[in-house]
């Protein structure tokens, strides 16, 4: 039975940009579902490595998505007006980008971007 194909989204626990990730990446990877990982400003908690516990279960829950939904692509969103990481555009995109290298450092062999949510809601991708 074809179980679809996966994305792994790890994004901000805000209920505003759940949806504007899921439709970006149905529309631009054309998967069928998206494993969603959330933590309040995921970006800066693998960029900063500072939060053992938060890095741990999101690697965990990384592994599942990749070993058991077999998805190939793992993204790490940021976006405007975030609580758990206020920062401006331009740093959270250098989070993004070490937290890329973060994952990548995992070695789970897929392809990892990042996503921007920009402040009408929309996702682009970032780095």
């Amino acid at each position: 039975m074809d179980k679809g194909k996966f994305a792994t989204a790890i994004n901000c626990m805000d209920g505003r940009v759940q949806i504007p990730v899921i439709k970006y990446l149905k529309e631009t990877y054309r998967v069928d579902y998206i494993d969603m990982i959330t933590q309040p400003g995921p970006n800066k908690i693998l960029a900063e490595g500072k939060a053992q516990n938060s890095l741990e279960l999101i690697k965990k829950c990384v592994e599942i998505s990749v070993l058991h939904h077999g998805s190939e692509l793992i993204v790490v969103c940021g976006h405007y007006d975030c609580a758990g990481n206020p920062a401006d555009k331009n740093e959270q995109t250098k989070q993004t980008k070490l937290a890329i290298e973060k994952i990548k450092s995992w070695n789970f062999k897929v392809k990892v971007i990042g996503l921007w949510i920009n402040k009408n809601w929309k996702a682009g991708k970032a780095v």
